[in-house]
């Protein structure tokens, strides 16, 4: 009863907002499922050196789709305008689909079980783009996009956490019966996309954005601090991506130099555990604050995630270790919100969709760059110091790059008129 008061409070039951909370929360619980169940057939069972070759395979088959085919997403999205309730589904019935096929390769772990994963994968980013330019159509009066985003994340949390343990509970009989479970979830949430209301469809008053156009192109140039927020994103989505995969690999065997003298996954689960907690407080934090400054936030948390990184490297130890989890968690939870906030001001209504499908592209591409260096500075063998170090400058440096670019743009592209529509979390 709680969790219904949640999702319709606010208008957003009249406004078809809370459809959206309902299907978000199977996608999120499918996606714990499939996690879980990939963990234990692909990670924790192979050998380290073969753990590393198959999971930066995944991460490249799944980077190279979105390289070729993020700029064709969202005019492909404004040509087919009524079908938008079907390509969300479209993203669930693949991943339920594919969750079956997983489920009866899982023992041979053939070369159809590493395609059917990988169209789970990529099926999964593909979802966070077509539900990103749903949001801001099905937005009540009462709320902001920004709270309304705060929404849909505090119920993936929330969703997440009560099916994994009912993954893991399945996944104890074997890896089939969880994909299994996974399966059931996404044919719920790909009826549930369907169902959703019929404004989803519709594009009336909208136009197409675009992030690089230069003088005499045609289409809406992206205000400058949204430009500005993006960049900041994929600086922390790039460390992210990093620290998801280089420390899983590294906390396989943790290292003499973190102190640590107990189970291994017991120390994995603190780091993520406290990475989801960073998320859930900047989450909760950024739907109470009413800062009027989110170009300082975001460029404030990717100073802190790049300065905090730095210092973990040089102190390591498995208390460091948990507080970077804490911190990576919060700083990109909050950089999201600050993201949110500046489209929700400074883009104009008839290109805000738009520009949430492809700033969502640019994320996930960020992300599975970050995982791809991680990959790469396990597989040198390099030390845990040493590769948060290298990751560190590498925020450093991008930092730099987006502080200058600040400083030396031009001004903003697009004029709009405000109003009374101040950013607010």
């Amino acid at each position: 009863i709680r969790a219904r008061r949640f999702t319709h409070s606010s208008g957003a039951g009249e406004s078809g907002l809370s459809r959206l909370l309902e299907l978000h929360a199977f996608n999120t619980a499918g996606d714990a499922a499939v996690a879980i169940s990939l963990a234990g057939t692909v990670f924790f069972t192979a050998p380290t050196d073969e753990a590393t070759g198959q999971v930066a395979l995944f991460l490249v088959l799944t980077m190279l789709p979105f390289a070729v085919v993020a700029p064709l997403i969202g005019p492909f999205l404004d040509k087919f305008q009524r079908g938008r309730r079907w390509a969300i589904g479209a993203t669930l019935a693949v991943r339920a689909f594919s969750c079956w096929v997983l489920a009866g390769a899982v023992a041979e772990q053939s070369a159809t079980f590493f395609i059917a994963a990988l169209l789970c994968l990529v099926s999964s980013k593909a979802y966070g783009i077509t539900r990103a330019s749903a949001v801001p159509r099905l937005l009540p009066e009462q709320l902001t996009l920004v709270k309304a985003n705060s929404r849909i994340s505090l119920t993936g949390t929330a969703a997440g956490a009560i099916s994994a343990p009912l993954a893991v509970g399945a996944a104890y009989f074997g890896a089939e019966w969880s994909l299994r479970y996974a399966f059931v979830l996404f044919v719920v949430g790909t009826v549930l996309a369907v169902l959703l209301p019929a404004r989803v469809d519709s594009s009336d008053g909208e136009d197409k954005i675009d992030l690089t156009a230069a003088n005499g192109v045609k289409g809406v140039l992206a205000p400058r601090g949204v430009v500005n927020a993006l960049r900041c994103n994929a600086g922390l989505r790039l460390i992210t991506g990093f620290l998801t995969i280089f420390m899983a690999f590294v906390l396989r065997e943790p290292p003499e130099s973190l102190g640590w003298n107990g189970n291994a996954t017991i120390l994995l689960g603190l780091v993520i555990g406290a990475a989801g907690a960073g998320s859930t407080i900047g989450v909760l934090l950024g739907n109470v604050l009413r800062s009027r400054a989110p170009e300082a936030i975001v460029i404030f948390v990717l100073i802190v995630d790049t300065a905090v990184l730095a210092v973990v490297s040089l102190t390591l130890s498995w208390v460091t270790a948990i507080v970077l989890g804490l911190t990576a968690g919060l700083c990109q939870s909050l950089g999201k919100l600050s993201l949110d906030a500046l489209i929700q001001r400074d883009v104009p209504e008839r290109v805000r969709t738009s520009m949430f499908a492809r700033s969502e592209t640019l994320i996930q591409l960020s992300w599975v760059t970050g995982g791809l260096i991680g990959i790469g500075l396990f597989t040198i063998e390099a030390s845990v110091n040493i590769g948060l170090l290298v990751v560190a400058g590498i925020g450093l440096a991008w930092l730099a790059f987006v502080i200058v670019k600040l400083r030396s743009g031009p001004r903003q592209a697009v004029e709009v008129d405000r109003g009374d529509a101040e950013p607010q979390y």
